[in-house]
C-alpha cells in the first residue's frame, strides 16, 4: 500500500469482504497514471483490451453479449418497507436479498485480485462531495473508475480516521479456478446478475456485470440512486442532469441544468457550440448534478463525476464535435468496431462504413453484412478535463447557480419543441410526467413509450412521489430565487416522418429564448400545456426553416393533448395516496384548461 489508511471502519470492511470472496490478493488503489497503466498492460496481455494505434493511450474492449447494458430488470432498491422503495423500483427485502447476494459473493474473487477504489465524488474538500470506497475484482472497472471519479491517497486522506464513505462492493462473478484460463470478459449469467443498493445504509452491492453502470458505482448507483435518498434526507438534489453555461455576446452568464433520459441527446447539449454570433458554451458536466442551496439562498451545482461514458454511435463532428475531439486520445472504448488501420468506428460517425472491420463481438464485419459493427449502446469514457469546452469552473467547490431547469424526452410527435412552464409546480409536473421513446441505453424494445419521470425512472433511490414531493418542498424553500422551468422536445417529425427542427447546435436559439424569458426580454403564448414561443419570439436569423415547419413545431394539438390526459392518470395512479396532493391538482388543471381551450392570450 503505497498510503497509511487511517479510517478503521473502512479497514475492517476490506478484511471482512477480502474474507468472504477469497481474492488471490489485495491491492489499495492510488489513483495513479502508473497504476493505470500496468492494470491496462495486464488486459491488453490477457486479450482483454486492444490498444489502438491510431489513438494515443486507447483502448477497445468487448463486452459479452449478455453485458451490454443497465439491467433494470435485475436492479433493486432494497429498503425495510416496500412502499419506501415505491412501484417504479424492483424490490426485494433487505434480509432476503442479502442472504442470497452473500452465497453468491461466497469464494467470488478466487484466483483475481480485489481492488480497493477510494473516490470522491466531486472535488476532493468540496462541501458537495461525498466520499465512496469500491471494492471490485476487474481491473476494467478500476480504469474506468481512474477516469470518471477522483481516485487515491488524497481520498484517503480527506476521509481521516472517521469519516464516512459509502461502501460499494462488486464482483464479475466469475472466480477463476487454478490452471483454467480465463475469458476475454468475464460475467456472471443474466440470472445471477444483481444491482442492489440499501438506501437505509448508503451500501450498494452488485454482483456478475462487468458493464459501465452496473460496475462502475459512483456513476448511477451512487451518484443517482444512494444519493438522491441521501438528498431527500439530508434537503439537497441529486438528480441526472447536465450542467452547461450559455454565455450571451454581452458576456452575461446563464447556469441550466437539463434533464434526459439516456440517449436523448444530454452529452450533445452539454457540449454544444451554439450557432448564434457572438454566443459561447461551456461545459460543466455531462450526466450528473448535485445541487444545494448556498448562502444567498439560490441553488448551486456541481458535477460529481471527473469524466463522461458517452454512448458513442451518433456521434459525430456533425453531431457533437466537441466530444468527437475530447476522444481523440487517453480513452477507453467498450464495443464499437475496429477498422484494419487500427481505429475505432461505428455507425452514425459521420465517415464513411469501412470496408472491413472487426465488429463488436469480434468477428469480420463488413457493410453488406446487415447488422451494426458496433453495438447501439457502445461507450467512450475519457477524462472531462480535455474537452475542448469544458468550464474553468468545473472544479468549483462551490459549485455555479443554476437559472434554468430544462426538461425532455425524445417524442416524434404532440410536444411542442418548447415549451415554459407556468410556475414551479407546473414545472415539477412537467418533469414528473415526462415522457421518451426508449433507446439502447436501456435492455429492452426500442421504441416504446415509457414516462421517465425526471430523467429519473432508472435511477430514483426512493418512492417517486415521495421524490416529487422533494421536488416541491425545495421549490417552496428557494422560493423567488427557484430557477424557470421549460421543457423541450428536439425530436419532434413531420407527418411525412422528417425531423422538423434541425437540433444539434441549433439548440442554442431555443436556450437563447429562455435566457430572455428570465429576463423579461420577450414574450410567450399561453396555451393549455404552457407557456410557448410567438412566431417572433425565436432568432431564427440565418437560419433556413420552411415556415410550415415552425408552425407545426409550435402547434398544440388540444384534441391529441385531451387523450394524453388519461395516460397520466394512469401514471399518477401507480402511487396511490403517497402522491402530493399538489401534483393531482395540475392535473385536473390541465384537463379544465384542455376543456376550456380558449383563444391564445399573450403572457
Amino acid at each position: 500500500m503505497a498510503y497509511e489508511v487511517k479510517n478503521a471502519r473502512l479497514v475492517a470492511w476490506v478484511d471482512e469482504i477480502a474474507g468472504l470472496c477469497q481474492p488471490e490478493a489485495v491491492h489499495w488503489c492510488d489513483g495513479s497514471r502508473e497504476e493505470y497503466d500496468r492494470l491496462m498492460a495486464q488486459m491488453v496481455d490477457s486479450g482483454m483490451a486492444e490498444p489502438l494505434q491510431q489513438r494515443r493511450h486507447s483502448h477497445l474492449f468487448r463486452s459479452d453479449p449478455s453485458d451490454v447494458a443497465r439491467v433494470e430488470a435485475r436492479t433493486y432498491i432494497s429498503t425495510t418497507s416496500q412502499d419506501d422503495a415505491g412501484p417504479t423500483n424492483n424490490w426485494v427485502a433487505p434480509d432476503e436479498l442479502k442472504k442470497t447476494m452473500l452465497a453468491l459473493y461466497d469464494g467470488c474473487m478466487k484466483g483475481r485480485t480485489l481492488y480497493v477504489i477510494p473516490f470522491s465524488m466531486g472535488p476532493i474538500g468540496s462541501p458537495m462531495a461525498k466520499i465512496g470506497v469500491e471494492l471490485t475484482d476487474s481491473p476494467y472497472v478500476v480504469c474506468n473508475m481512474h477516469i470518471m471519479t477522483r481516485v487515491g491517497a488524497d481520498v484517503v486522506a480527506e476521509l481521516g480516521p472517521d469519516g464516512e464513505f459509502v461502501p460499494c462492493l462488486h464482483s464479475i462473478g466469475a472466480p477463476l479456478e487454478p490452471g483454467v484460463a480465463d475469458v476475454k470478459w468475464p460475467c456472471a449469467p443474466m440470472e445471477q446478475k444483481y444491482i442492489s443498493h440499501f438506501p437505509e445504509e448508503n451500501l450498494i452491492w452488485s454482483y456478475g456485470s462487468g458493464y459501465g453502470g452496473n460496475a462502475l458505482l459512483g456513476k448511477k448507483c451512487f451518484a443517482l440512486r444512494i444519493a438522491s435518498a441521501m438528498a431527500h434526507r439530508e434537503g439537497w438534489m441529486a438528480e441526472h442532469m447536465l450542467i452547461l453555461r450559455l454565455i450571451s455576446p454581452e458576456g452575461k452568464r446563464y447556469h441550466i441544468a437539463a434533464a434526459f433520459p439516456s440517449a436523448c441527446g444530454k452529452t450533445n447539449l452539454a457540449m454544444i457550440q451554439p450557432t448564434l454570433p457572438g454566443w459561447r458554451a461551456e461545459t460543466l458536466g455531462d450526466d450528473i448534478a448535485w445541487m444545494k442551496i448556498g448562502p444567498d439562498g439560490r441553488l448551486y451545482a456541481i458535477n460529481p463525476e471527473a469524466g463522461f461514458f458517452g454512448v458513442a454511435p451518433g456521434t459525430s463532428y456533425g453531431s457533437n464535435p466537441v466530444a468527437m475531439d475530447t476522444v481523440r486520445e487517453n480513452v477507453i472504448f467498450t464495443n464499437c468496431a475496429l477498422t484494419d488501420e487500427g481505429d475505432i468506428w461505428w455507425e452514425g460517425m459521420g465517415v464513411p462504413a469501412p470496408r472491413h472491420a472487426i465488429d463488436w463481438k469480434g468477428r469480420d464485419w463488413t457493410p453488406d453484412r446487415g447488422e451494426p459493427a458496433a453495438h447501439p449502446n457502445a461507450r467512450f469514457t475519457a477524462p472531462a478535463q480535455q474537452c475542448p469546452s469544458i468550464s474553468p469552473d468545473w472544479e468549483a467547490p462551490q459549485g455555479v447557480p443554476i437559472d434554468i431547469f430544462v426538461f425532455g424526452g425524445r417524442r416524434a410527435g404532440m410536444v411542442p419543441l418548447v415549451t415554459e412552464a407556468f410556475d414551479w409546480d407546473h414545472g415539477v409536473f412537467l418533469g414528473a410526467t415526462a415522457s421518451s421513446e426508449t433507446t439502447a441505453a436501456n435492455i429492452g424494445a426500442v421504441g416504446n413509450l415509457r414516462r421517465d419521470p425526471f430523467a429519473m425512472q432508472p435511477f430514483c433511490g426512493y418512492n417517486m412521489a415521495d421524490y416529487f414531493g422533494h421536488w416541491l418542498a425545495m421549490g417552496d424553500r428557494l422560493g423567488p430565487n427557484a430557477p424557470r422551468i421549460f421543457y423541450v422536445n428536439w425530436f419532434r417529425k413531420s407527418p411525412e416522418g422528417k425531423w422538423l427542427w434541425p437540433g444539434y447546435g441549433e439548440n442554442s436559439r431555443v436556450l437563447k429564448w429562455m435566457c430572455a424569458r428570465i429576463e423579461g426580454k420577450v414574450g410567450a403564448e399561453r396555451t393549455p400545456i404552457g407557456l410557448l414561443p410567438r412566431v417572433g419570439d425565436l432568432d431564427l436569423s440565418g437560419l433556413q426553416l420552411a415556415p410550415e415547419n415552425l408552425v407545426e413545431l409550435l402547434r398544440v394539438d388540444s384534441a391529441m393533448w385531451q387523450a394524453e390526459v388519461p395516460d397520466i392518470e394512469r401514471h399518477f395512479s401507480q402511487f396511490g395516496d403517497r402522491l402530493p396532493p399538489r401534483m393531482a391538482a395540475q392535473v385536473d388543471q390541465l384537463a379544465a384548461r384542455l376543456r376550456e381551450s380558449q383563444p391564445v392570450a399573450q403572457a
